[in-house]
């Protein structure tokens, strides 16, 4: 089969063997896979990543001995896979690998395996093109089971790019009076036409300046992709406010600890969600993500793809793997 293959900031086509799942596994044959930031970090060299990247995507299921019944069905994945016998939550269970990312081969192939058990089946009027963002939007909804959010609440979410529309879209089911500030008006527009407020800046170099403007929120969520997206959310969170971090970056991040411990702020890091409450999103149709949609290329493309990715502003890029 062949795969995408990343190491020192190359990207290769290799030829590789089909994988074999063992009896708690699930081989699969990918149909759409999305480009995501982090992809683009591991390009980099975050995590000093060398293997097959991917971890957004769509897939058929070709084989499963221990869940026969799913052979034949679209299924989105939790990409944590733990490893052997283990309780509490898989995402974060010691010595875990995680698709696409920590030694585990990703969706950027025409086929993986997958533990069954990450497995959640995709409902027929849901396309392939919408189910992909699967992953991205329950990293998105997290947010809300960490924090209780409530309908009174003043919650911004600084940051435009695909996982800060997502957050946005997704605390609006449970909040209306989200602010989602960017520097991109027609990134702005698609939370706008689904009833975020928005409010666009020129230059990250504007946001002190315009948090002396605002009342201060209750929580703010950092999704700026930026190593100093950190301090910028602390210029617009009340004292004893939180900030929910989502950027992962391979630049390290400075911080004002003395604002921290003095307004008495909480920080929470936030990571993946829970896979199937953004399948039950996706379904239900309460967040349309086709606005997010910038462009689609075939597997042979997926160089053009990842370059058109890592364009500034890009929104998301789907990679069709089942095409030649």
């Amino acid at each position: 089969m062949k795969s995408v293959f990343f190491e020192s900031g190359r990207i290769s086509i290799v030829e590789r063997d089909v994988p074999v799942p063992s009896g708690d596994e699930a081989l699969l044959k990918v149909l759409v896979a999305g480009i995501c930031n982090t992809d683009i970090e591991l390009h980099r060299g975050y995590y000093g990543f060398a293997g097959v990247p991917g971890h957004e995507f769509v897939a058929e299921v070709v084989e499963c001995s221990c869940r026969p019944d799913l052979v034949g069905k679209r299924v989105v994945a939790d990409i944590n896979c733990p490893v052997g016998a283990y309780s509490g939550d898989r995402r974060h269970v010691p010595g875990r690998t995680v698709i696409g990312i920590v030694n585990h081969d990703g969706a950027f192939a025409q086929y993986l395996k997958v533990p069954a058990e990450n497995l959640c089946e995709v409902a027929d009027g849901v396309a392939d093109t919408v189910a992909v963002f699967a992953e991205p939007l329950a990293a998105g909804l997290e947010v809300s089971q960490q924090i209780h959010i409530t309908g009174n609440m003043r919650i911004m979410v600084l940051g435009d790019g695909k996982l800060g529309l997502l957050t946005a879209l997704g605390l609006k089911i449970y909040n209306p009076n989200v602010l989602l500030i960017g520097k991109h008006e027609d990134k702005l527009a698609i939370a706008a036409e689904q009833g975020v407020a928005t409010h666009c800046i020129g230059s990250p170099d504007e946001l002190p300046g315009l948090a002396g403007e605002m009342d201060k929120f209750d929580l703010v969520v950092e999704a700026t992709g930026s190593e100093n997206g950190i301090n910028y959310a602390l210029e617009f969170v009340r004292p004893e406010g939180t900030i929910v971090a989502k950027t992962t970056s391979h630049l390290p991040s400075s911080i004002n600890l003395a604002k921290v411990v003095v307004d008495e702020i909480s920080i929470v890091g936030s990571r993946c969600g829970d896979i199937g409450l953004a399948l039950s999103v996706l379904e239900q149709g309460l967040i349309d993500v086709c606005g997010l949609i910038e462009a689609e290329y075939l597997f042979a493309e997926f160089e053009a793809a990842f370059e058109h990715s890592m364009r500034r502003g890009a929104k998301k890029v789907l990679v069709r793997m089942s095409g030649d």
